[in-house]
């Protein structure tokens, strides 16, 4: 390759001129992309970016979606190390070029040493200022919301970094419809009372406050993961909540027991096959109380939990927990929307929503969520 000596090398710091999107801490040398959909944002005049990462992991490595003006022209696994990798060269030199660097799989709670991390970049143009767009939404879920299953065949059933994406999913199409920028919280297998396997301590709302407490590990604690959450620094319009399909399976899975402790957690099922009574209305109360938190931390947003793109068995109880919290708060802002659910035609892979399932529930609910922005 023929070396372009007009390249420079930037920190994250040196440059004015940049977006970070995702929860992540306030250091930029270097910059860690926790949670899925996470990014580094630039408005690049030059005809040739490098970027220079750092990823580390044990079990699931980290992918990257690179987006030039909005179209995917890169979607890669990083193997661990300190490395350059290319993000387009030979481009018009006096055009700006709207890039994004995107963490395409979701923070991994299972591998405490899974890390990306963004170092410097190197450069032959100038770097521009990037418009802050007029809203603002936050997507708290499960698999579905990680993109789990978007990529890969029907078939596969391997649970790996390579099926998932930040990017074709309901949550960056529905912020893409509405000209918002997003933050993403996820984690598959997690619900709001209990995971699918009946753990407890797997649930969202549990580390709402933290950068991203879902993590685990000495070095996820250095890099800042369990820090308090800057709220003031970034308040959503609207914030989309998607949980309870895990919280459904866990019905239908065995009791989850603690080792050490011998503690048990089990969501029943009566005799007949249905939900026992008892469960199910403290799912309810989990839904009530995430409500109340998310209102908490974020006073003005419009809160919407929207269910359905696997089922809607516990779609009852969501109405009635969020219901209990309208009547005791006096808060109207909050709402329940049903999602299309996934098809024999729309499945994808792990037999989770597939890309035409994500298109679908985009349309919707960006059709839904714009009543609100047009009202504020």
């Amino acid at each position: 390759m023929k070396k372009n000596l007009s390249l420079r090398e930037y920190s994250l710091s040196e440059i004015d001129n940049l977006k970070v999107h995702g929860r992540t801490t306030d250091k930029l040398d270097p910059l860690t992309l926790f949670w899925t959909g996470s990014f580094l944002e630039l408005n690049a005049k030059g005809s040739e970016l490098w970027v220079e990462v750092e990823v580390d992991y044990e079990d699931y490595e980290p992918w990257v979606s690179i987006l030039i003006n909005e179209a995917p022209v890169s979607r890669q696994m990083l193997p661990c190390g300190r490395y350059w990798i290319p993000v387009f060269r030979g481009m018009t030199a006096n055009v700006i070029k709207n890039v994004k660097i995107i963490r395409d799989v979701q923070a991994m709670s299972d591998d405490p040493s899974n890390r990306l991390q963004i170092h410097k970049v190197n450069f032959d143009g100038e770097f521009l200022p990037i418009e802050n767009k007029p809203y603002a939404i936050e997507f708290i879920g499960d698999s579905i919301t990680s993109g789990e299953g978007v990529f890969g065949a029907i078939e596969e059933k391997d649970w790996i970094s390579m099926w998932f994406s930040a990017v074709d999913n309901y949550a960056s199409m529905t912020a893409k419809a509405l000209n918002a920028d997003y933050r993403i919280l996820s984690q598959s297998g997690w619900g709001v009372l209990c995971s699918w396997n009946n753990n407890p301590n797997l649930n969202m709302p549990k580390n709402y406050e933290k950068i991203c407490g879902v993590l685990n590990g000495k070095g996820n604690m250095e890099l800042g993961a369990f820090e308090d959450n800057d709220f003031k620094a970034w308040q959503p319009d609207i914030i989309v909540v998607n949980l309870g399909s895990n919280d459904a399976s866990a019905f239908y899975s065995p009791g989850w027991q603690d080792n050490d402790t011998g503690l048990s957690f089990k969501q029943r099922l009566n005799e007949d096959g249905t939900f026992n009574e008892d469960d199910v209305k403290a799912f309810e109360l989990a839904v009530e109380n995430f409500v109340k938190k998310l209102r908490c931390y974020n006073n003005k947003a419009q809160i919407v939990w929207a269910y359905g793109m696997r089922g809607i068995p516990l779609m009852p109880a969501i109405y009635r927990g969020v219901d209990n919290y309208r009547k005791s708060s006096g808060d109207t802002k909050v709402s329940v929307f049903q999602l299309p659910d996934t098809t024999e035609e729309t499945v994808g892979a792990r037999n989770h929503p597939g890309i035409r399932a994500h298109k679908m529930a985009a349309k919707e609910l960006s059709g839904y969520l714009q009543q609100f922005l047009n009202s504020r």
